[in-house]
């Protein structure tokens, strides 16, 4: 493994990102776009205090700008910053004014469109049983403009629904100070490990180097968000950030098993109340207070304890990602959906014994 690789990149998003986090936090305070709990309630702010958000502005500029020190461009890597960069203007104008949830989906499926349009899309995935499961079939050819292009239906459908889902998986987890910069940091680290460690392709690196630069970004973001907070990411740091992590797992050689192992608390979060929203009659894009932070936080936990946790659980399954294959990481996530279901069961339980217990007062 290149140490340059690793950690050139690291180090100079991080360094941009301290340097644009507070220029971002003295911009947006001074013009007034900060979130006052009091003012606009919302099941996502739980602070106290007003606290701006545009996160995404400071992820952007050090990615990007590292990108553009480390890398030659392509026709990849400029689909990638023009996705990336509609989706931290939606997102900021969501920060600073917000924006209709399905509007935001919609932006979210333009910029995922515009990587998929740019021939990104996963060939294959590994088959936790044995061999892999081809998605380069079947295809649609045509001509256009004097060049021959092909449509890799299930490919390109995948990155279509896969990108998306990470985007607002992370979005939903971003609700205690400090709790999703730093499993975003941790996530980005070990699929750019593994990018390394598992290919001697040198067309690997360029994808390590896009990880290396995000997880660096965030580390400097997460100086400033940890409790007690004085920035959010915001909806543009946690879609943008999903929207990266998706385009690595992709690019990264298939490394979509790892990112599903490395962020299944989110994940699981994320399908738990889709499904729970969906079977109560409610849009599953309006959000409330079910989420596990909020949970944990109802039993007593404080913000630094439930950022901690996320951090010390995302970095187990990173470790459990590295080491073990597709079969043991779909067995992995199964226990995980078994012991969301099982603490979910037990925090009614908890809830309801908390109701009915007598009155000594």
């Amino acid at each position: 493994m290149n140490p340059l690789i690793t950690f050139l990149p690291f180090f100079i998003s991080l360094l941009l990102s301290l340097m644009v986090t507070p220029l971002t936090i003295w911009f947006f305070t001074k013009m007034g776009f900060v979130i006052d709990p009091k003012k606009s309630p919302h099941p996502a702010h739980i602070h106290n205090v007003p606290v701006p958000k545009g996160g995404g502005l400071a992820i952007f500029l050090a990615v990007f700008v590292t990108m553009a020190l480390l890398l030659k461009l392509d026709k990849h890597l400029i689909a990638i910053a023009l996705a990336a960069g509609i989706t931290v203007v939606a997102g900021l104008i969501d920060d600073v004014r917000g924006m209709n949830p399905y509007l935001r989906l919609a932006v979210n499926f333009l910029a995922v469109g515009i990587i998929v349009a740019s021939g990104i899309g996963i060939a294959f995935i590994s088959n936790p049983f044995g061999g892999i499961i081809d998605l380069s079939q079947p295809r649609i050819g045509f001509d256009l403009l004097g060049r021959h292009h092909e449509i890799w239906i299930l490919a390109d459908l995948f990155a279509l629904l896969w990108i998306p889902i990470l985007m607002n998986a992370i979005n939903w987890s971003s609700g205690v100070d400090g709790q999703i910069s730093g499993v975003v940091m941790i996530a980005a680290l070990i699929v750019g490990i593994i990018s390394l460690t598992y290919s001697a392709d040198i067309t690997q690196w360029p994808v390590a180097t896009l990880a290396f630069a995000l997880a660096g970004a965030f580390a400097g973001l997460t100086v400033f968000h940890f409790y007690p907070q004085k920035i959010m990411p915001g909806y543009s740091a946690t879609s943008l950030a999903g929207l990266l992590l998706g385009v690595i797992s992709i690019l990264a050689t298939a490394k979509v098993g790892t990112v599903l192992v490395v962020l299944g608390v989110p994940l699981i979060d994320f399908i738990y109340l889709t499904i729970k929203r969906v079977a109560s009659g409610k849009s599953p894009v309006w959000g409330d207070k079910g989420h596990l932070h909020h949970k944990l936080l109802e039993m007593g936990w404080g913000k630094r304890r439930v950022a901690l946790f996320y951090w010390l659980v995302t970095a187990i399954l990173g470790v459990a990602a590295v080491k073990f294959e597709a079969r043991s990481k779909l067995f992995i996530m199964i226990g995980l959906v078994i012991l969301m279901l099982v603490f979910v069961l037990w925090q009614y339980s908890w809830r309801y014994s908390k109701r009915s217990a007598p009155d000594n007062g």
